[in-house]
């Protein structure tokens, strides 16, 4: 019976908690409709601290940073929102706005095959849309191998059998780009720098030389870090060692 109560108390209180976000979501979007940005900022990140996270929470907070013309943070909830939803149009264009706004023009590496595979074929769904299409596969499996042993012309064998063939695979290749898409959203190693500009070392020391600077705004891969400082790698290819506080994981 206690088991019970505390379950029962348990999921009372999931969903006053999120009538609670709920309710700061709409009184954040109200006060940014209102042009009162810095306020729905606060809201907004009110809600993440609450636990809960969406592609709309980032777009809108993205937004207001946006309006305040906070290049890093801008972006880097840009990113975060198109991680969640890879295929939002109006996220994609938000974001190429907002990175007019960065100072530093990196020309990025041609991309594999692979590379591009990954980001025009599994990125086009999250890892949630591909685990659903894989379930729909499955649950189509499964009729077709029902009807399959209900039918008894041959014709009519072949046909569902082939199909349920096909689902099977289908259902395969799905979860495994689910799979992909998991790591690619929670072991993502890229970054924003967060600071105005910040000098970028040869070593992982600040006496060692500076080879360039990166300014707020730019997106890097992180690599290897050593006593507070981060190697980092650009889009061209270069790289380098900055202080970690410079840059936000995504």
């Amino acid at each position: 019976m206690k088991k019970f109560i505390y379950i029962f108390l348990f999921l009372v209180s999931f969903v006053g908690f999120s009538q609670d976000n709920e309710a700061l979501f709409r009184k954040a979007t109200d006060l940014y409709n209102a042009k009162k940005y810095e306020d729905a900022i606060s809201k907004y990140e009110q809600i993440l601290k609450n636990g809960e996270d969406s592609a709309n929470l980032y777009y809108n907070l993205a937004n207001a940073h946006y309006k305040l013309s906070h290049i890093a943070p801008s972006i880097y909830y840009y990113e975060k929102a198109l991680q969640l939803a890879p295929n939002d149009a109006d996220i994609k264009n938000n974001i190429t706005f907002a990175k007019n706004m960065t100072i530093d023009a990196i020309q990025p590496l041609p991309k594999t095959d692979w590379q591009k595979f990954k980001e025009n074929t599994i990125g086009r769904y999250t890892y949630n849309g591909w685990a659903v299409i894989g379930v729909v596969c499955m649950f189509l499996f499964v009729i077709f191998v029902s009807v399959y042993f209900l039918v008894y012309k041959s014709l009519q064998k072949r046909i569902f059998f082939i199909l349920a063939g096909i689902m099977l695979l289908l259902c395969i290749v799905t979860n495994i780009f689910a799979y992909i898409q998991f790591d690619v959203v929670h072991d993502s190693n890229f970054a924003i720098v967060y600071v105005p500009e910040t000098n970028v070392k040869s070593e992982p020391n600040a006496s060692a030389d500076e080879i360039f600077m990166l300014h707020e705004g730019t997106k890097v891969e992180l690599m290897n870090e050593l006593n507070g400082w981060r190697k980092i790698k650009l889009a061209d290819g270069k790289t380098g060692w900055l202080p970690e506080p410079d840059v936000k994981k995504l």
